[in-house]
């Protein structure tokens, strides 16, 4: 038996182990506090990083819709500030989750929570699927049977159902005759492609994701071949020459549409293409069909054509014979189209004021200043300023009679834009000549007046836009393919990547699905004789699909 002073030391230590343990736990839950505090703070800063990295974005995008022209500061600014967004606002999921993790952990410090905007509901026409999870048969607290049922809470969740791929097998039956002992057999059914490999879905797919959305044959083969499916690279790329050929006809149609039209638009952009030891600077020019802005009756459409250089000689092959308004901007090669003996009359030629109104916005940008001058004093150009003012006036009563008709825009036109011109043009000539020719103002101020009647073609004339926008916004998905495909392989390839943004582009014009339409266009085209050929024009083969829902509505 330990002796009374064993006893006390012995108790002696269970208090201080006592104490000490104490000592842990508040030290521990000190700790697992501040660790808390400082997820919190994080989660706060984030938050606050991707809130400022909204409104950065927001507020460009709003400076764009109030000054007009979407490539005056180029179109890489606005990706800039959405990939941004993106990381920031991915940062600070992040650090709440992490957040309400260490939170959960702590005893005083409590999560932050982001504030949110309201949820939306999903589109109603997206399939449901209810997955029910039962009430329980027993009341859980006193074990009562006597239940009756409340209405029940559903919350929506959205899902992706993996893209499936399937083997259709045809078959054909085949008879014998016993009396004649001939054999009979149904004729096979129409494949777009040699030897029926591929339905008409997965060639839709395979020329949509490559000229729609960019993706490469050999990113797609090697996407299928992790679902299974192995490809050769050849053998999907002879899928896309096959539906070149079957789409060719289509292709001609839009084309007689577009050239047929009494107004077009037209531009050019690089396209790199492949060549011994190097790449080649060749070019896919399009011309558009849009008669929206004054109501005109005929539906938008593109078409896109592929030259290996930029010689005048490639737009004017282009537009051989024709005779109507082209708005263009200031590349020499489209002059000979402007002159006599072209045709039976020359063209009309209308310049493009985004053009001009850009190289007085650069003089007058301060963002561009501060960047070209790298820290120094921005030289913002006063007379620049003051041209802006003159223009942006001009481009402000445009909006308001876009979509009009024809002699509505001309009255417009005649009683409060051309004052508003000739005033301008007396300014910059006044102001022009004391300014020296190398001055960059004089320089933009050069450019408007060595064409001005070319600039204001459009006050005689209602039709006439005052951009060539059109034109430019449909090369903006060649200027993005470029990035992901690098080049074309040969010019047989151009013509055909020529071909394809001529239907795609069509079909966004007119509010179609490409991928859809291609669809039902490869299911179909066989079938059609030439006389109802047109009816899978991408404006006529939405028309003649809601034309069903419109009887049953009526």
């Amino acid at each position: 038996m330990p002796s009374s002073a064993a006893f006390n030391e012995l108790l002696q230590l269970r208090a201080e182990l006592a104490v000490a343990r104490d000592l842990a736990e508040k030290a521990q839950a000190n700790a697992l506090n501040a660790e808390a505090e400082a997820a919190r703070v994080r989660a706060i800063n984030a938050d606050l990083l991707a809130r400022n990295a909204h409104l950065e974005l927001m507020n460009e995008k709003m400076r764009r819709d109030k000054y007009g022209a979407s490539s005056e500061r180029s179109r890489w600014l606005i990706d800039q500030l959405e990939l941004t967004f993106e990381e920031l606002e991915a940062d600070a999921a992040e650090a709440e989750m992490q957040g309400v993790i260490t939170a959960a952990k702590a005893t005083t410090v409590t999560a932050f929570t982001r504030t949110r905007t309201t949820r939306r509901d999903f589109d109603p026409g997206l399939p449901r699927e209810q997955v029910v999870i039962p009430a329980p048969e027993l009341c859980p607290c006193c074990g009562s049977t006597d239940l009756c049922h409340l209405p029940a809470d559903i919350t929506e969740t959205l899902e992706k159902v993996p893209a499936r791929h399937k083997v259709i097998q045809t078959v054909r039956e085949k008879v014998s005759c016993r009396s004649c002992e001939k054999i009979s057999q149904p004729p096979a059914p129409f494949h777009v492609t040699p030897r029926g490999m591929f339905g008409p879905r997965f060639l839709a797919s395979l020329v949509f994701q490559k000229y729609g959305l960019h993706q490469p044959l050999n990113s797609q083969r090697d996407r299928l071949e992790s679902e299974g499916i192995t490809l050769s690279l050849s053998t999907l790329a002879d899928q896309i020459g096959a539906v070149s050929a079957a789409a060719t006809p289509l292709f001609a149609l839009i084309e007689a549409h577009v050239l047929a039209a009494e107004r077009l638009h037209a531009d050019d952009t690089t396209v790199p293409r492949l060549a011994k030891y190097k790449t080649d600077i060749a070019r896919i020019w399009d011309y558009v069909r849009d008669d929206r802005p004054f109501g005109g009756p005929a539906p938008p459409a593109v078409l896109c054509y592929y030259s290996r250089t930029r010689k005048g000689e490639h737009p004017r092959g282009h537009l051989a014979g024709y005779t109507g308004i082209l708005q263009v901007d200031r590349y020499a090669g489209f002059n000979d189209m402007f002159r006599g003996g072209w045709a039976d009359k020359p063209m009309t030629r209308a310049n493009c004021w985004a053009h001009a109104r850009r190289q007085f916005f650069e003089l007058a940008d301060v963002a561009r200043q501060l960047k070209r001058q790298k820290g120094g004093a921005p030289l913002v150009s006063p007379l620049a300023k003051e041209a802006l003012e003159w223009i942006d006036q001009i481009f402000a009563i445009e909006r308001e009679s876009n979509g009009r008709t024809v002699a509505e825009r001309l009255s417009v036109r005649q009683e409060r834009v051309a004052p508003l011109v000739h005033a301008l043009e007396a300014w910059m000539r006044e102001k022009r000549g004391s300014l020296s020719r190398h001055d960059a103002v004089a320089k933009a101020i050069d450019y408007m007046l060595n064409d001005w009647d070319g600039l204001t073609t459009f006050l005689a004339d209602g039709q006439i836009c005052l951009t060539n926008n059109a034109a430019e916004r449909e090369l903006r998905s060649v200027a993005r393919g470029r990035k992901a495909w690098l080049f074309v392989g040969s010019d047989r390839g151009g013509e055909r990547a020529a071909m394809m943004y001529s239907l795609i582009g069509t079909a966004r014009l007119n509010g179609v699905d490409p991928l859809a339409w291609l669809t039902d266009v490869l299911a179909r085209i066989a079938d059609l004789p030439q006389s109802r050929l047109h009816e899978l024009l991408p404006w006529e083969w939405i028309r003649l699909r809601n034309a069903p829902l419109i009887k049953e509505a009526a």
